[in-house]
């Protein structure tokens, strides 16, 4: 039960940091990928507790890995297409 505090703890921690550092997106995604750590460890103790099978494990860490990609992709055509990977700068209206 020690491990669920901990984790619910490191998950509140990354959702502070998601939405009080909004400057670069290179920061938001790391914040989000402490957010998938924190829930992949809280997902992984909880099937650990209750003798469950871990395939549920594997198949969030493949979609993970997907995120984690699909928001460095946006972050390298956004630094292509506007020079800076800061959130002002980018519009949506413009693109």
């Amino acid at each position: 039960m020690n491990f669920f505090i901990i984790y619910m703890y490191m998950y509140i921690i990354g959702l502070w940091t998601l939405c009080s550092i909004r400057k670069h997106i290179l920061l938001c995604l790391l914040s989000l990928e402490f957010i998938v750590l924190s829930l992949f460890l809280m997902l992984y103790f909880y099937l650990v507790n209750f003798n469950y099978e871990l395939y549920f494990s594997m198949i969030y860490l493949s979609f993970s890995v997907c995120e984690g990609v699909l928001g460095l992709s946006v972050l390298v055509a956004m630094v292509r297409s506007h020079g800076n990977d800061y959130l002002n700068s980018f519009n949506s209206l413009l693109c």
